[in-house]
């Protein structure tokens, strides 16, 4: 799919890119004929009007001079004179045709092609005067102009090829990033419903055994009980990520108390914290507001307590820290002491279903909440990011803040 989508994007590129040059390059062509023509013919104008003016060794005239003579006839078509120093005009039989073929055309203006000149007639009362000018420089020009078009328009091909190759990569790169993205979004959520769905269908199968007990079988169901919550949460998660990922509007955002949200989002973690022998402490930074969803907001807290609880150490402490930061900025803090993170992990861990101990899946984390964190913030316009240092783990969530 990605290769073919570079392969487009190159063609699309390089037939503007091919239009664009042939235009260009064919209207310096068309112009340059255009006006090496015009000056021909200006000249041959300017000559047919004085045949016979004699120029000044030096003097510089406003018309291009091109070899050319010129042939005055009678009313009748005969002879009168003949100039010009560039060719020689003692073959009559030459004069004859040239005379003949400028005579019997319909038009003042034409070019005799076996001879490469071009001719002017003036007619007055008492003559007629023809002017033949040389064109074969006039060819020559344009010929050499055409294989220079030819060439700079090869070179800017194969420069406009090689650089669409090159945008390609940078352009379908966050495309790949996104396709690659999917790809293990999928495979990683294909796994996390695989392994409760196999217990499920063990346990269903075990029930349909007639041996099995009423004990046997209380414990089995308990087992499809906890297997299908866990389902549940996975893909109340994935919905939740899906809502956060959709271009759909969102429900508009109005003022939320901050700081209420998170003691009130706080409150119920004290007693299971309490019954697992941990120490949770608040500490929340009065009359805080922002501009977002309660709902979200609340969410967010609860994700980050819920990822505290989860990997705290046993017996460890747990913090949970609002306060306003600068001008206009609040900052959450959630610190728990646990296992140090890595630093090549900081930015990891709020990749989709990412986990840096896979034996995590047993307490119930899929390595989506984080993600979904991200998500909210990033909504509203947030920023979200861990650190770890000195026994203590400690996830940041900065939003703008309501100034009184």
């Amino acid at each position: 799919m990605i290769k073919k989508l570079r392969f487009k994007f190159v063609l699309v590129n390089m037939g503007i890119v091919t239009v664009m040059l042939c235009i260009i390059l064919g209207l310096v062509y068309h112009f340059t004929r255009a006006n090496l023509e015009s000056e021909s013919i200006r000249m041959m104008e300017s000559i047919a009007v004085q045949p016979f003016r004699l120029d000044t060794p030096g003097e510089r005239g406003e018309e291009v001079r091109l070899p050319f003579f010129t042939i005055e006839l009678d009313p009748m078509g005969e002879l009168l004179s003949t100039g010009g120093g560039y060719y020689d005009l003692t073959d009559q039989r030459l004069l004859e045709t040239l005379v003949e073929t400028a005579a019997s055309s319909s038009r003042r203006l034409g070019v005799i092609e076996p001879y490469n000149l071009r001719y002017y007639r003036l007619d007055t009362p008492g003559s007629r005067c023809l002017v033949f000018a040389d064109i074969s420089s006039e060819r020559a020009t344009l010929d050499g102009l055409m294989k220079s078009c030819l060439l700079i328009g090869g070179v800017g091909f194969l420069a406009f090829l090689w650089v669409s190759i090159l945008l390609s990569k940078w352009a379908v790169r966050p495309v790949e990033r996104a396709w690659g993205q999917q790809r293990q979004f999928v495979a990683a959520a294909s796994h996390e419903l695989k392994t409760p769905l196999t217990v499920i269908m063990t346990n269903a199968q075990l029930m349909q055994d007639p041996c099995c007990g009423g004990e046997k079988r209380a414990k089995f169901l308990d087992n499809i009980l906890v297997m299908s919550r866990q389902m549940s949460t996975l893909i109340q998660q994935m919905l939740e990520l899906a809502r956060t990922d959709s271009a759909q509007p969102h429900a508009p955002l109005c003022t939320v108390d901050w700081s209420g949200v998170v003691t009130r989002a706080a409150l119920p973690f004290a007693s299971s914290f309490f019954e697992g022998g941990l120490t949770l402490t608040t500490q929340v930074e009065e009359g805080i507001q922002v501009k977002g969803e309660e709902e979200t907001l609340r969410q967010v807290v609860e994700i980050l307590l819920d990822n505290a609880r989860k990997y705290v150490k046993p017996g460890g402490n747990t913090w949970v820290v609002l306060k306003r930061q600068g001008r206009g900025r609040c900052v959450l803090e959630v610190a728990d002491e646990g296992e140090p993170i890595p630093e090549e992990e900081l930015e990891e861990i709020f990749k989709r279903f990412y986990r840096a101990d896979p034996a995590r899946s047993r307490t119930g984390s899929f390595g989506l909440g984080l993600s979904i964190a991200q998500g909210i913030v990033q909504r509203h316009r947030g920023k979200i990011w861990a650190q770890s240092g000195g026994g203590v783990n400690t996830f940041y969530v900065e939003l703008l803040c309501m100034d009184k």
